[in-house]
């Protein structure tokens, strides 16, 4: 049986983009004495967001994620080259350390951390990256947040590659998550596989590739909305009425009135 503590964790782990706050405020006015234990919540919904913090020095910016993560709350940058402490239910950092690139990877790590932050102010309007060493391969990740609660939406875009450079193999996915909330809750929330095959030519190449790999996907998707909103939510219901007239609902007893004078039936309008 799922416990309460379950439950309200995984309000927090499942929360829409840019709307933790409004969920943990909801759980404070309904479960407060679950406050407390939500810690690894915190820290899940953090690192599988790829949250972006502000470095201790203020000045730079750093991803939360499982490919960064030194254990005990600390966590890498590589393009800073510096650890710090992270307070996942603040999202705030602390403590900053020098960490230099430990791999026998660093000048091509550096190479691709250049070459990805240029492609990645390209295509996305506001994005942040962060290239990280795993194991005998490179970890490259990217987000970019997309946020307007004034209009009712909010959305995140996350994607995550594995570089082997002993194989030259590049491989990833890509999740795009959406929250649409006037007047209803509608949530997108899809994953895209690639993989890219052997690529050859060092970080410039590695980076192209991924773009094409997003921007086939980014037109995948405009085809798929053109044909959802031509299609199947078109035929859902009439754009006009059969008169060709927009309906001005506030005269919505003038139009009942008017139909109630043809009797029943409404066969004559």
């Amino acid at each position: 049986m799922v416990s309460k503590q379950q439950t309200v964790a995984s309000f927090v782990e499942t929360a829409p983009p840019g709307e933790l706050s409004n969920v943990v405020a909801d759980i404070k006015a309904l479960a407060p004495s679950e406050v407390q234990s939500l810690e690894p919540a915190y820290k899940k919904y953090n690192e599988d967001q790829y949250i972006i913090v502000k470095l201790p020095s203020g000045d730079q910016t750093a991803i939360l994620s499982q490919y960064n993560s030194l254990g005990n709350g600390r966590y890498f940058d590589t393009a800073s080259e510096t650890s710090f402490e992270v307070d996942h239910a603040a999202q705030k950092t602390s403590n900053s350390q020098s960490q230099p690139i430990n791999s026998p990877n660093a000048d091509l790590i550096r190479s691709l951390q250049q070459a990805f932050k240029a492609a990645s102010a390209e295509h996305f309007p506001s994005s942040t990256i962060g290239i990280y060493p795993t194991s005998n391969t490179i970890t490259l990740v990217l987000v970019a947040n997309k946020y307007s609660p004034q209009n009712f939406w909010n959305g995140r875009w996350r994607s995550t590659y594995t570089f082997d450079p002993s194989s030259s193999s590049l491989s990833g996915n890509v999740k795009i998550d959406v929250h649409y909330y006037e007047d209803g809750n509608v949530r997108m929330n899809t994953t895209k596989k690639v993989e890219a095959g052997n690529v050859s030519g060092g970080a410039e190449a590695v980076v192209k590739e991924i773009a094409k790999a997003e921007n086939k996907f980014q037109e995948e998707l405009n085809r798929a909305f053109t044909a959802l909103a031509e299609g199947s939510f078109k035929g859902l219901r009439r754009q006009l009425p059969v008169t060709r007239q927009r309906m001005e609902w506030e005269k919505h007893q003038g139009y009942r009135d008017t139909l109630g004078s043809f009797g029943r039936s409404g066969s004559n309008v």
